[in-house]
């Protein structure tokens, strides 16, 4: 049985309407965007952030049609319900709570009549704690060497966001410790860390839910073979961010300390939770992570409270679907003209791509609608010299740029052609969505011509504090569970990822067992498998 949530709306009909009045040639962008009042009445302030989208394909109808649809399918009472704990993750019976991470309002948050809270702030004060310790050099290595580096174990959304908000936040660092990340089981990726780092200093700290990651559990396994080949304590050198009665929360699994994740926030969810808090308190400071969070708070009140017309993450979740299922455009670009800012479209792919690439609707019926798109990414003005010329002649792609008004490093003051580089990269921002809306018509050769009428929206942070990037974190986490939330299907569960990793356990079995018998014939099942699998032993292609 299918069901098309979507398309069973009031609002979507007049959508479909709205879209064959938009292609109209009167209503291109570049006819669009001078319109009196335009940039004040297509913009909104919420949260801390600023966003335009006064150069998307929409007016005022196609703005009211889109409020009505959020209001049709109630996405703001149901973020609210996620928010008081909810059961909003139906197939796996959960809520969904990673905003009570960063919650500082002092009310309580239940799931299954219990106040939550609690068991967040006790693990908040335990990485507050340790933080202080390793900093003061009261906790050291086996040799007695203050910690310097630090190697986060974990994949997916056990390491991304928390890349994404280090590597933003990465001026501030001033705790004299080096932060690195070992996702991929490629070996080539441990060796390269290997080779940096003092092992005498180095402290893992392994994240896994489960702590059953094939990946994670792999790196673990040889990180802690490898400190003990350096003659030192694994025991010293090693924590876990688990969830409570995993297998690392053991004691049969001995780590120097071990901070726990909750059932009811997902990995990709997970930044403000133990999964960021414990690497970055290490890297910044407690106090600086929880301005972090603080931060994510406020956005995340925004988006709970704000009058849709205001409602930053909503609006931008509207405009993705007005784009993706009414516009028919099959994938978005975030640009961010920062390049602290260079890890967020990598996040965003996951927070965004996982969370709303599904086939079902809650209840388990099949949609017919598009429920995702294609994302992807580059600072600028990088992504200028490498994909805008297929953005601005070849197939267009809604585009999201977002800007800094004041950058990292500002004493830099040198200028070329009469303006800094913060100015010139300015100029380059306010440029693009310009041309992209205008284009050109009659140049000297059709080469040169260009169709305009291209999307985008322009999102602004004052700075790179760890307030604003905690609320460009939840900004994009309230948006994509919004888009969610009116296609009417669950953003946190994530069964896509299943199906390789199983047909990987059984090749992962045969390469044992030969292993163990170098002179067994290898037999699959898959012909194609099995001359994969003889190429890899043979060491020649």
């Amino acid at each position: 049985m299918t069901e098309d949530p979507l398309a069973e709306t009031r609002s979507a009909k007049k959508l479909a309407a709205s879209a064959e009045r938009m292609a109209l040639p009167e209503n291109h962008l570049k006819h669009l965007i001078i319109r009196k009042h335009r940039f004040s009445e297509l913009s909104a302030s919420g949260g801390g952030l600023f966003l335009d989208f006064s150069r998307q394909r929409v007016d005022d109808d196609v703005m009211r049609q889109l409020y009505d649809l959020a209001a049709e399918r109630a996405v703001q009472q149901q973020f609210n319900d996620m928010i008081r704990g909810g059961i909003v993750n139906r197939t796996e019976n959960r809520a969904a709570l990673h905003t009570a991470a960063r919650d500082f309002s002092g009310q309580p948050v239940y799931v299954n009549d219990r106040d939550v809270m609690a068991d967040i702030r006790r693990v908040c004060q335990e990485i507050r704690d340790f933080a202080a310790q390793i900093h003061a050099g009261e906790l050291t290595g086996s040799t007695g060497k203050p910690f310097r580096h630090v190697v986060v174990i974990g994949i997916g959304g056990s390491y991304l966001g928390t890349e994404f908000a280090a590597t933003a936040m990465q001026a501030l660092a001033d705790r004299d410790i080096e932060l690195r990340f070992l996702s991929n089981v490629d070996i080539d990726c441990f060796g390269a860390i290997a080779g940096q780092v003092d092992p005498e200093a180095t402290l893992w700290i392994v994240i896994s839910k489960s702590y059953t990651t094939t990946e994670t559990m792999a790196n673990a396994n040889l990180a802690s073979d490898w400190i003990h080949r350096q003659g030192l304590n694994p025991e010293d050198h090693l924590v876990a961010v688990t969830s409570s009665g995993s297998p690392g929360d053991e004691p049969a699994n001995p780590v120097r300390r071990v901070f726990h994740m909750f059932a009811f926030i997902g990995g990709r969810f997970s930044v403000t939770s133990a999964v960021g808090g414990v690497p970055l308190s290490l890297y910044l400071g407690y106090e600086r992570f929880e301005k972090f969070l603080k931060g994510a708070h406020e956005m995340d009140r925004h988006a709970a409270e704000a009058p849709m017309e205001t409602n930053l993450p909503l609006i931008s979740a509207l405009l993705g679907i007005w784009n993706n299922n009414f516009l028919g455009f099959p994938a978005c670009a975030t640009i961010p003209y920062s390049t602290p800012l260079a890890k967020l479209p990598a996040h965003i792919q996951q927070l965004y791509m996982e969370s709303n690439g599904k086939a079902v609707t809650q209840d388990g019926r099949r949609v017919e609608n598009e429920t995702g798109v294609i994302v992807f990414g580059e600072p600028g003005t990088n992504a200028q010299h490498s994909f805008f010329q297929l953005a601005h002649q070849g197939r267009p792609f809604p585009i999201e740029f977002i800007g800094v008004v004041r950058p990292q490093h500002a004493d830099y003051t040198n200028k070329s052609k009469g303006v800094t580089n913060h100015q010139e990269l300015w100029a380059n921002l306010i440029a693009q969505p310009r041309a992209l809306a205008c284009g050109t018509a009659g140049a000297s050769h059709p080469a040169r011509e260009f169709s305009g009428n291209r999307p985008s929206s322009v999102l602004l942070l004052s700075d790179l504090s760890p307030e604003n990037i905690g609320r460009l974190l939840a900004f994009y986490e309230a948006r994509t569970v919004y888009e969610a939330f009116i296609w009417d299907i669950n953003p946190f569960d994530q069964f896509g990822v299943e199906l390789g990793k199983t047909m990987a356990s059984g090749l992962r079995k045969e390469m044992a067992e030969k292993n163990r018998d170098p002179g067994r014939v290898i037999s699959t099942g898959d012909p194609i498998s099995d001359a994969y699998l003889d190429i890899f032993f043979s060491g020649r292609v």
